[in-house]
């Protein structure tokens, strides 16, 4: 949790040979080969399932440099809508679908590559886009359509219908696909929960007991393990503390919960300092809980004082650790300025956009505080869900301190927008410590009685209420 004070959170192609510019796409299944004579080539590759599909694709400039680009094409079915999109500006009228470029990929070197794509939905049929233009200009090369595999009516044989209730039945393992946190299915998900406090402090509030009043009464998605690094944490006793994480994922498992092992790393905010110890820990809870579905990894908190590329290169000697034993769970990783995307020490997501962690099937962490973060990083954890996948592992109802009165108003807009825009989030905390952002009142761990509206704080009653409404997931 943020421990110390910080400040208040706050395109078109165009080129020398425009004339002779056209476009090309390439198969890959289902896809579309637009064979075009020169200027660039775009990969448009599919993902479908039924009534949905992800799209992406993948533009190389073969021509002259570049600088702003719009990508225009037409849905072949009357039934397709673009639903969400990244990496592009996206507007859709009738079948005609547009992307304009970002203000970080507009320019294209000769030989350069970006990557844009978004989410769909269909009624009728789900064929590729046979033709497309750059800046209204048609391809000119010959078209040709190969074979498509059709979407199924139904989900493949490798992935049946869910034969339970609980989120970790339903959803099974989870995946990144394009700015989203997905199911099983392929399809976007959002996770809501709890995160623990320290356990070296509250490992009483951590009980069967307490974990069933979580999955049952709270009907919790997602339990974050907040295991505290300094602070008399995981340094003191390595082999103890990993136990104890391991002990909680197999509890959150037992209950259907998603388990979110967070390095909690806060000071210092650099995260290189426990580079070896991040090794150690993650190398063994990864192959310890490689087989199971309901594992997340969060590699450091809340880096801080740091730079991005600090904290990018940490991610990059990290994750490869977690995926020598665990090649198919989600990672998140931190961001700078407290996972704040930049935000509170003056920057914003450009800097991970430009220069993304080099690795597959990850997210970026944002932390808000909503009595003390406002709309200035509303409007960035806005901009930014459209570019990079977004996964809100801490954030409190009161202020950056982790005390004081619940902030009603931004609480409910800060929740309205993770639900729109389907992003996951645990709230801090689900402990009884003398503080605001607790959901459970002073003693209520020692007592041992978990349920029922006496044992609520304010921010306990009001996520509650906010995380047991129905999830709704999609299984088809």
């Amino acid at each position: 949790m943020f421990s110390i004070p910080r400040p208040s959170r706050r395109h078109l192609l165009v080129g020398s040979a425009v004339g002779a510019l056209a476009l090309a796409a390439t198969a890959v299944l289902p896809t579309t080969n637009a064979m075009a004579a020169t200027g660039c080539a775009v990969t448009y590759t599919t993902n479908s399932w039924q009534g949905g599909f992800t799209a992406n694709l993948t533009i190389k400039n073969l021509g002259d440099p570049v600088s702003n680009w719009t990508l225009g094409f037409t849905f072949p079915d009357g039934g397709q809508r673009l639903v969400q999109g990244w990496s592009a500006t996206w507007q859709q009228s009738g079948s005609a679908v547009t992307g304009r470029s970002l203000d970080y990929n507009g320019t294209l070197g000769t030989g350069a590559s970006t990557t844009v794509g978004f989410n769909g939905s269909w009624t009728g049929s789900n064929p590729s886009p046979t033709s497309f233009t750059l800046n209204g200009t048609a391809c000119t090369g010959g078209t040709t359509t190969p074979p498509t595999t059709p979407a199924p009516t139904t989900p493949p044989p490798t992935t049946p219908p869910p034969t339970g209730t609980t989120p970790v039945a339903i959803n099974g393992q989870l995946r990144v696909c394009g700015v989203n946190l997905c199911n099983q299915y392929g399809r976007p998900i959002q996770l809501r929960g709890m995160s623990t406090h320290g356990l070296q402090w509250f490992a009483n509030c951590y009980t069967d007991t307490s974990l069933t009043a979580l999955a049952d009464d709270w009907r919790a998605d997602l339990l974050r393990i907040s295991m505290y690094v300094q602070e008399k944490g995981y340094e003191t006793n390595p082999s103890a503390f990993t136990a104890q994480v391991n002990t909680l994922v197999d509890k959150a498992e037992a209950r259907g919960m998603y388990a979110l092992i967070d390095f909690h790393t806060l000071t210092p905010g650099d995260p290189m300092y426990n580079l070896e110890r991040a090794k150690t820990f993650f190398a063994t809870v990864a192959a310890r809980n490689a087989a199971k579905k309901n594992v997340i990894y969060e590699i450091t908190n809340e880096p801080n004082g740091v730079s991005w590329s600090t904290i990018r290169s940490y991610a990059e000697q990290v994750i490869p650790v977690i995926r020598a034993a665990d090649p198919d769970a989600v990672v998140i990783v931190g961001t700078r300025g407290w996972s704040s995307l930049g935000v509170s020490e003056g920057g914003n997501s450009d800097e991970i956009v430009n220069n993304p962690v080099r690795a597959e099937n990850i997210m970026y962490t944002f932390h808000f505080y909503a009595a003390s973060h406002k709309d200035n990083y509303r409007n960035e954890v806005q901009r930014a869900a459209s570019r990079l996948p977004l996964f809100v592992t801490e954030f409190g109802t009161v202020t950056y301190t982790g005390d004081g009165a619940v902030d009603t108003a931004s609480s409910n807009a800060w929740l309205d927008l993770l639900d729109r825009l389907k992003i996951s989030y645990a709230n801090w905390t689900f402990s009884d410590a003398a503080e605001g952002s607790a959901a459970l009142r002073p003693g209520t761990c020692a007592a041992g009685t978990f349920t029922g509206p006496s044992v609520l704080t304010e921010s306990g009653a009001y996520m509650r209420d906010r995380i047991r409404t129905p999830d709704a997931f999609p299984t088809s």
